[in-house]
């Protein structure tokens, strides 16, 4: 499988391509420890370990020339970017951040582009082909086109002379007489900066302002020292880089989103979703260095450890708790579940597979167990023959013992946010689905819960907030969406076409863990069961750019420490979770993270096999739950 694998009897005719693209990614990134991995999920790259498309068993001329646009693209990021730097420069908004983010793997394509023709075109078919798959070409309204996308192409373009491919120039098309008449002055300025990722950083950020995006950079700096006090541990980063914005940059961002850009929203919603190289190199930087884990769109953020008394909520009077049921028409249902079946098919054995280990893991502790030599209970005839005997023995009584699982309930929360949308929201919806029915077979209830906001930008209860006159550290400021999947009183075979709402476009926006993990953990204390567990399946910490713009950068993520202490803590409820490409084994004590969303199926019945095998804990606080403590 992996690419730099040697010579050998039987290889395929393949093996030699792979090799020489694993070189070339060794050679122009200048990391001669570069792991390179040919497998069927999307391209990826995570610190020294790249992952690419595997080929297709004939695979065309233009087949080998994405392959190997895709590792120059991956090559060119590590030879040519700084993480640090990158972090430093980064801007507050999701929108704008999202645009940073591929005007810069623009820049580093642009370096490789211009220096070696065969890389350039390898590149240009590679990109070709991204958004002949994400259907650009088919796009007639802004709202279909998103402005990230469009800005790296003209960044491309302007360093490159490179016309765009041809399946992305109606993105181009919709966008460029908006970009050129109020940034054309900055982009042209980019093509001297190109060299230096420092300098073109700040022309980036200019930019944005340009754009009615984000603030200048210089501007902020000149700003920060009147307008901002840095918190603690922020003070080296606060004097020169933008981690955190100040609460004017967060209101004037925002709102000229809303009112000059139409179709932002949904904008926003491709810009965490899109298969693209910008999304997959996050991981990248996440893992270079402890301090960027997470990536720009999830930043670790200082004293996130400390507890949070002080969380408070903007207004209630927006959110929703809401049957899957009740969001769409039960045709729409039927046909979102048809397509998520038809997703599941190369999936859903590896799947069943995985669920029949954790059955028969559960099964076997169902076989009868026994008290014998009972005063009461059933007669136990094995000891009849003792009483012929000898008729003055006493007679034996047996009982059954309960097994430890039979009065249980699972919790399956997941995050509905829009970065999960793709592979790993259909991963997560496919693992819900088998272990749900896995579970309910054996006799353990099982609830599926999901959680999101109904809009991005903060939608009504930021425009509530805009009609108080914009009161100071407001709190959430956004509208929760909380969804019922599956009650634990439903029986799956009803519930089953619930999870295809998953699969709805737009469903997915943003996430706020915190009280997301609070609804769910009060749900469960309020079920009968002896045994309660909850697992929460995520792909970050929280994030809501309404949220994050108009209180400290922290916020959320303070919020949620807090929550899963108290949970882990002092609460009868057993809390589990698994990250998908992020660390949260330092959010969660009892924790697992994996890389490919391919894995969650693994992970889940493995965690719930592990805690069905040990004894419950009686009752909550730091003495009951000391002896589950433990990372998975």
């Amino acid at each position: 499988m992996a690419s730099n694998s040697g010579h050998g009897k039987g290889e395929g005719w393949n093996e030699p391509f792979k090799r020489a693209v694993a070189a070339t990614m060794r050679a122009i990134s200048g990391e001669e420890e570069l792991e390179v991995i040919f497998s069927s999920d999307r391209s990826s790259l995570a610190g020294q370990k790249a992952r690419l498309a595997e080929l297709p068993r004939k695979p065309s001329a233009r087949d080998l020339a994405v392959t190997r646009g895709q590792g120059d693209a991956m090559a060119l990021r590590l030879a040519c970017h700084d993480a640090k730097v990158h972090r430093q420069f980064a801007p507050p908004g999701q929108e704008a951040r999202a645009i940073y983010e591929a005007v810069e793997q623009a820049r580093c394509e642009a370096i490789g582009a211009r220096r070696m023709t065969g890389v350039a075109e390898n590149l240009s078919a590679m990109l070709d082909e991204r958004y002949v798959r994400a259907g650009y070409q088919d796009v007639s309204e802004r709202s279909e086109a998103p402005l990230e996308e469009a800005l790296a192409l003209l960044v491309r373009e302007k360093l490159t002379g490179a016309q765009p491919p041809e399946s992305a120039k109606p993105v181009v098309d919709l966008w460029r007489s908006w970009v050129e008449d109020r940034g054309g002055a900055a982009l042209d300025d980019l093509l001297s900066r190109i060299d230096d990722q420092k300098d073109f950083a700040a022309g980036v950020r200019s930019l944005l302002a340009a754009l009615d995006l984000a603030e200048d950079f210089r501007k902020e700096s000149e700003d920060e020292g009147e307008n901002q006090q840095p918190e603690e541990g922020e003070d080296e980063r606060s004097e020169t880089s933008t981690g955190d914005s100040d609460e004017a940059e967060g209101e004037d961002s925002i709102e000229s989103q809303e009112t000059e850009m139409p179709g932002s929203e949904e904008q926003t919603g491709e810009t965490e979703a899109g298969d693209t190289f910008a999304d997959d190199f996050h991981e990248q930087e996440g893992d270079t260095e402890a301090e960027d884990a997470g990536g720009a769109q999830r930043p670790d953020q200082p004293l996130s450890n400390q507890p949070q008394p002080d969380y408070k909520v903007f207004t209630t009077r927006f959110d929703e708790v809401v049957h899957a049921e009740h969001l769409c028409e039960t045709e729409e249902l039927d046909r979102l579940r048809a397509f998520l079946d038809k997703q599941l098919v190369n999936l859903q054995g590896a799947v069943s597979r995985l669920a029949n280990r954790l059955q028969r893991c559960l099964m076997a502790q169902q076989n009868r167990s026994w008290d014998f030599d009972l005063e009461e209970g059933l007669l136990d005839t094995a000891r009849l023959p003792r009483l012929v005997i000898d008729p003055m023995q006493p007679l034996a009584f047996k009982q059954e013992k309960d097994t430890n699982f039979r009065d249980t309930i699972v919790t399956l929360l997941l995050d509905n946010s829009g970065s999960m949308r793709g592979r790993p929201i259909t991963v997560a919806a496919t693992c819900a689905n088998i272990l749900a029915r896995t579970l309910e077979l054996c006799g353990v209830k099982v609830e599926i819960l999901g959680f999101t906001t109904r809009a991005w930008k903060g939608g009504q209860s930021r425009e509530a907030w805009l009609a108080a006159g914009k009161p100071v550290t407001p709190g959430r400021l956004n509208d929760l969406r909380h969804i019922v999947y599956k009650g634990a009183g439903a029986p799956w075979r009803r519930a089953r076409r619930n999870l295809g709402l998953m699969m709805r476009e737009g469903l997915l926006k943003e996430n706020i863990d915190g009280e997301a993990l609070e609804w769910a953990h009060t749900r469960l204390l309020g079920r009968p069961e002896q045994r309660r567990i909850l697992m929460v399946i995520s792909d970050g910490a929280p994030v809501d750019d309404s949220t994050l713009s108009v209180n400290p950068g922290n916020y959320l993520e303070r919020h949620l420490r807090h929550v899963i202490e108290a949970i882990e803590t002092r609460s009868p409820v057993e809390l589990i979770a698994i990250g998908i490409g992020h660390d949260v084994t330092r959010y969660y004590q009892r924790a697992v993270t994996i890389v490919d969303a391919k894995e969650l199926a693994g992970a889940m019945t493995e965690q719930l096999a592990a805690l069905f095998e040990e004894m419950p804990h009686q009752g909550g606080g730091r003495g009951g739950r000391g002896r589950h403590r433990r990372h998975a």
